[in-house]
């Protein structure tokens, strides 16, 4: 949740608050029309609840998981997906630590953290990701995951990617017309 959906920032005028990340709301509309969001954070109930429900007016949000449903290994929080009692090959874990998905690095997608700039796209470019998986009939998510986790900046790559192939599938709409002198 915190430098992937919210932001914690600190002003004299406004003491410590929550920073909602651009397009937010899009995100979780979207997603939440192919997949179950779950939030998995290793910060505390009585922290995250009121954020949570700040952000899910529509209540996509089907499970919030925090600090007591993680794995402590290493002096570090770690999220368990085993617990969540789901088929793995179909869920995709997004977080911008990679220790905290260490479990099952092979369910995760890890993105560059949200350090609260306002013209962030990071979340439309997501919704995209997961839901171009979603409806490509894939029958492991892990697959996908393997090959975009070699880059950086995972999304970045997804989107030119999905460029390539539409300028691709221009050109074979293109009638073969033969030159003529």
């Amino acid at each position: 949740m915190t430098d992937l959906l919210v932001h914690p920032e600190w002003t004299y005028s406004t003491g410590w608050r929550f920073k909602k990340r651009p397009n937010v709301d899009h995100f979780l509309e979207q997603v939440s029309q192919n997949y179950e969001v779950v939030v998995f954070t290793a910060s505390n109930g009585f922290n995250v609840y009121p954020i949570l429900d700040s952000l899910d007016k529509n209540n996509v949000i089907m499970y919030r998981l925090v600090k007591n449903a993680t794995d402590y290994i290493d002096g570090h929080h770690v999220k368990n997906i085993d617990r969540i009692n789901r088929d793995l090959s179909k869920v995709i874990m997004v977080d911008w630590n990679a220790d905290s998905v260490k479990l099952q690095r092979e369910n995760a997608l890890v993105i560059p953290r949200w350090t609260g700039e306002d013209g962030d796209q990071q979340l439309i470019q997501l919704a995209e990701f997961l839901n171009v998986i979603s409806t490509s009939e894939v029958n492991d998510v892990r697959e996908v995951l393997s090959y975009y986790k070699q880059f950086d900046h995972p999304l970045e790559v997804f989107k030119e990617n999905q460029r390539k192939l539409l300028e691709m599938q221009e050109e074979q709409k293109q009638p073969n017309t033969p030159n003529t002198p």
